[in-house]
């Protein structure tokens, strides 16, 4: 039993029993953390944190508190009418039933809430728990009142609990006490001290009451008496309670605490069993399964050095007890292949043969350098983590089976605690500060996705413009600044749980004894209560069933290309070291492709150039902050150059090659860190790891420069200059949080690569596809149409006549034409893709901009039966209303029943249906023959139903007036000569602006002729950040860079921009928003 703290000088000893933090939410003013630093520094005895009906703070509370060495007490605040029941968990068996009984009551209610009434059956299962009785002040009770809310508990709780006196300097404290004393004689209550703590200190007071104002929706000004009276719901001083209350109520708090032992620490977490066959220990079924798989990926035999690594991660699997967590991945990877559901493990695991055996991942140990203490090693003790990608539009499946295997109660998805972000900061403390709505409005969207800091500078002049425009009051400069204050306060603060993107806890107990369970916003979801990383610190099993669009597109393009070539493929059949392939990568013409389409992607291509799968590997892993911080790039690609040159590289210290020689001297993977340490630093494999880790969070917590002089004196031992060790150090350093594991890249490359050899040879299978697995990638429809046509793909509009609801193929070639095998020329270059015959692609009705998914089913199904012979005929068969053949009309949809799109919506518009009596009577009436639209209220049409057009792109109807203008063309910038100054502009398709660029802004243009990319400096980013982030069409006079050793690296480095989209008219509403990424 834990002693309570001994009473200091400056005040008597004191546990504070009631205290909510900001996991409460739109309640608590405070962080767990900050609450429990604060009271630690005030010598409080222990501080219990009781969110109301929730733990989720629990975990951090639990960190902190080990820090700092204070005694938490873990429990929980339910409220009723007239009073508030605290629970506190006295041992791990009461910790369980606080579980269930919040569990109980969240399950029992929506998305955020909680029901007393659904849990009440688990109110008198507390026992293990200690209950403290806080009657409500708000009605002033008088003593009958209070003696009904200890009846009303009794008989709710069925259990003893004590009595909770909270003195907060109300004038009528005095009264309240000795009421509150009566009562628990009365009653034989202990009656003890609390403080109904909100904020740790009582300068967060003004934040208390914005996140009042918000939970309550109105502003402070008009929240009244819901706001607290004063300051003193804050951890006070132990000399000061001295003076409000009773020793004996003070003395009473520590009693409680004393009782109160329960630390997470105790938590013990037990993996399922389900997956074990039926006389095998989890030892042998895990043995059993991976030497099977080893027998069907090596048909040949079984290669040595596979052997020796398969028994070596056995034997650490088995002595970590980690078999289980093996199995449970096993089963399901199984049963989503049993389904025919495209799956790939990736990150870390991948590092692992026993892996790659099981089928959950797809990397060759006897292709590649593995080091599975990367994955799992004896030093660190952390539960593995493997992370499997399925196709994203059937992972619900997958889902569902876990729930359906497991159970409700042993299954639940990681909860991901979603904080106030700049914008939804700004907004809600704007509106609690009474801030007029035009200025929140505008002052919000000066903040963007990159934002870091506020724009504290830009307040009063928006302030004063907004006052001009809208007629509303000023805002005063104390309001402007507290507005500033009070944000940057709440910034980061949690505003809900929301659900992980996958990661699954499983249990072979009840999971809600561990941490309670609760609905998520999906139908058919549950979450726990505590995030990723809190479940690494309590040591929980995470499962990650994770979404990945890539899947599901190269499923669906393998599938079309059965129906096209008459063979049935499966990732593993494509074709390997295909040469046209890597032409077309090197070329960048990679639109669509997995993990090298991004701009940056695209710009390292040419200039690494790479021709074999291992390149691909360093591509994948070499645009990434880590590499660019560290300073790998431009060695690493100088290395290339020497080697394409045929020089030899020097190799200074030949021990570092089995490390370093794959990626030609320079350092890329974290695997290669790893490496180095071991060889180089003497370092053990579990050591080597550890240094990893304190690399990936050094910004955050430091602690990775305790590595430094064991490194680099490692290194200076075993011969190595100290210079070279130093640098070595400063370059892991630089790169340590972001760099790429190998065994991550390769995962990644194989689908870079798959998904390129299906653009290179199979591109209108791929554009179907990727249309069809919207909405995912760097690109939307749009872009990738446009880059298909430019390919030669013919893409055939939406037709009621002909379109299913996805996109699908017609005008198949014959398929016992030669294969690919057969077809693909001998020469590498772009120019050699695509030899086969190409169907088109049919857009499906689904690309009709809100047309129901049952509606366009619908029309298919009553199509099969017959062809439509007119719009009435269609809209009786398909039973289509006049809103849903208007959606059809203006995406041009029923033009070969009505002619062109003005006709097509006349007809729309006129139709009703008829009633009972007249169906069927024949109508004779002459049609009305309307105008054909002009091309640009087509295509503007066109964007608007369907945020693509098949007729010319919007800028070939604008280049007589932007060649006027100066302004260039994709197309014709390509004969500009480098270092020239040159004016271009283009449709904003992509913003992006990474953190390893360091300010940087890349921006992607488009025109008729294919895209122009934008580079923009940090200070021009400042200096034009109104035009550069509200053009759709954006005008950019710069310096034109080429690269004569590089063709395909071609950037316009801009100097001043122009706001083109007053030229577009009515197409600047229509055309889809650009698509931003950090």
């Amino acid at each position: 039993m834990p002693e309570c703290a001994i009473p200091h000088a400056d005040g008597p000893g004191y546990a504070e029993l009631h205290c909510v933090s900001s996991f409460s939410f739109q309640r608590g003013a405070s962080q767990p953390e900050e609450l429990v630093e604060r009271a630690a520094a005030l010598g409080y005895g222990a501080l219990a944190i009781t969110d109301e009906c929730s733990v989720a703070g629990a975990v951090r509370a639990h960190q902190a508190a080990k820090r700092h060495g204070l005694h938490l007490l873990l429990g929980s605040e339910f409220r009723f009418n007239g009073f508030a029941m605290l629970v506190l968990a006295r041992n791990l068996e009461g910790w369980g039933n606080l579980c269930e009984c919040i569990t109980a009551a969240r399950r029992g209610a929506g998305k955020g809430g909680y029901s007393t009434q659904a849990a009440q059956a688990q109110f008198a299962r507390l026992g293990h728990c200690e209950l403290l009785l806080v009657p409500s002040r708000s009605d002033t009770p008088d003593l009958i009142a209070i003696n009904a809310y200890v009846s009303s508990a009794r008989a709710l709780f069925s259990l003893k609990f004590s009595l909770v006196a909270e003195l907060l300097l109300a004038p009528d404290d005095a009264w309240w006490l000795a009421t509150l004393q009566q009562v628990a004689a009365e009653q034989g209550l202990p009656l003890v001290a609390g403080g109904d703590v909100h904020m740790h200190v009582r300068s967060r007071k003004p934040l208390q009451d914005v996140m009042t104002a918000v939970r309550l929706g109105c502003s402070v000004a008009r929240c009244g008496h819901a706001l607290q009276p004063n300051a003193e719901r804050h951890l006070r001083s132990r000399e000061r309670l001295a003076r409000l209350y009773p020793p004996a109520l003070l003395q009473g708090t520590l009693e409680v605490a004393a009782r109160c032992t329960f630390s997470l620490d105790e938590i013990r977490y037990h993996y399922p069993l389900e997956s074990v066959p039926a006389g095998m220990s989890p030892t042998e079924a895990l043995a059993w399964f991976t030497w099977e798989g080893a027998a069907g990926r090596y048909p040949q035999g079984v290669p040595e050095p596979v052997r020796r690594q398969l028994e070596h991660e056995l034997s650490l699997v088995a002595e970590c007890r980690y078999e289980m967590y093996f199995l449970t991945v096993y089963d399901i990877v199984r049963y989503a292949r049993s389904q025919g559901i495209l799956c790939q493990g990736r990150g870390s695991a991948a590092n692992s043969a026993v892996c790659f055996c099981l089928g959950i991942t797809a990397v060759d140990p006897a292709k590649s350098s593995l080091l599975f203490e990367r994955f799992i090693s004896r030093e660190r003790g952390d539960p593995p983590d493997i992370d499997v990608d399925f196709e994203h539009q059937r992972r619900e499946e997958v889902i569902q089976y876990i729930y359906t295997k497991y159970g409700r109660e042993r299954a639940a998805i990681t909860a991901v605690v979603t904080t106030y972000r700049m914008r939804s900061v700004l907004r809600d403390v704007g509106k609690a500060l009474d801030v007029p709505a035009p200025l929140i409005d505008a002052f919000a969207r000066e903040h963007h996705w990159f934002d870091e800091e506020f724009a504290a500078e830009r307040l009063m002049g928006l302030a004063q413009q907004c006052a001009q425009e809208t007629g509303a009051p000023p805002i005063t400069l104390r309001t402007a600044r507290l507005w500033i204050e009070l944000s940057a306060q709440l910034l980061g603060f949690p505003r809900h749980l929301s659900q992980h993107v996958g990661g699954f806890v499983l249990t072979q107990g009840k999971l809600t004894r561990l941490v309670p369970v609760e609905n998520a916003a999906m139908a058919e979801r549950s979450i726990i209560q505590w995030d990723k990383d809190d479940i690494d610190a309590v040591g929980l099993m995470k499962v990650d069933i994770l979404a990945l669009g890539m899947l599901t597109a190269l499923r669906r393009a393998l599938d079309l290309r059965a129906l096209v070539r008459g063979q049935r493929w499966d990732m593993a059949d494509i074709p390997q070291e295909d040469p046209a392939t890597y032409a077309m990568a090197c070329a960048a013409d990679t639109i669509g492709v997995f993990q090298i389409e991004s701009r940056a992607q695209m710009s390292m291509l040419p200039r690494l150039q790479p021709r074999t799968f291992y390149d691909l590997v360093v591509q994948v892993a070499i645009v990434r902050p880590g590499p660019i911080q560290g300073g790998m790039v431009h060695p690493y690609l100088r290395a290339r150059e020497h080697q394409r040159r045929g020089q030899r590289r020097t190799v200074e210290y030949p021990a570092l090659e089995p490390a370093l020689g794959r990626t030609l001297g320079v350092p890329i993977f974290q695997e290669q860190v790893m490496q180095i340490a071991i060889t180089a630093g003497g370092f053990s494999p579990g050591q080597a790891d550890n240094l990893r880790r304190s690399m990936g969070a050094w910004k955050r917590r430091g602690g990775v420069h305790e590595f430094e002089r064991p490194l680099v004196d490692g290194m200076v031992a075993r011969g190595y200059r100290k210079d070279f060790a130093d640098a070595i150090f400063q370059q892991l350093l630089g790169f340590g949080e972001y760099g790429f594991p190998e065994s991550h890249a390769y995962s990644f490359a194989l689908l870079a690569y798959c998904s390129s050899w299906l653009k290179c040879h199979e591109p209108a299978c791929f554009l179907a596809a990727l249309l069809n697995s919207q909405p995912m990638g760097f690109y939307g429809p749009s872009q990738l149409v446009q880059d298909a046509r430019r390919h030669g793909v013919r893409v055939l509009p939406i037709d009621v006549l002909r379109s299913a609801w996805e996109c699908t193929l017609e005008d198949l070639p014959d398929p016992h034409m030669p294969g690919p095998e057969a077809a693909r020329p001998q020469g590498p270059g772009p120019s050699d893709r695509a030899r086969l015959a190409q169907p088109a692609v049919r857009l499906g009705l689904c690309m009709v901009d809100q047309l129901p998914r049952e509606v366009g089913q619908r029309l298919v199904q009553a199509r099969a039966d017959q062809a439509f012979e007119s719009v009435e005929d269609l809209a009786a068969r398909a039973r289509l209303t006049a809103a849903h053949l208007q959606l059809l009309a203006f995406a041009d949809a029923l033009a070969p029943l009505s002619g062109h799109r003005r006709q097509q919506i006349w007809e729309a518009a006129a139709h009703h249906p008829a009633p009972p009596l007249m169906r069927g009577v024949p109508v004779h009436e002459q049609a009305l023959a309307l105008p054909a639209p002009a091309e640009g209220e087509e295509v503007v049409s066109d964007y608007a139903a369907t945020g693509l057009t098949l007729r010319r792109h919007p800028l070939a109807l604008l280049r007589p007036r932007l060649s006027r203008a100066g302004l260039r063309s994709a197309l014709q910038l390509r004969a500009v000569a480098d270092g020239s100054t040159v004016r271009a502009c283009g449709i904003v398709t992509v913003r992006q602006r990474p953190g390893s660029a360091e300010g940087t802004m890349f921006v992607s243009l488009e025109d008729e002729t294919g895209p122009v990319n934008v580079i923009v400096w940090p200070v021009l980013v400042e200096e034009c950040r109104e035009v550069l982030l509200r053009s759709r069409l954006l005008g950019v006079e710069g310096v034109w860079q080429c690269h004569p050793q590089a063709p395909g690296v071609r950037h316009l480095v801009a100097r001043s921009f122009r706001d083109f989209t007053p030229w577009l008219g009515r197409m600047a509403g229509a055309l889809q928003r650009s698509r931003d990424f950090h």
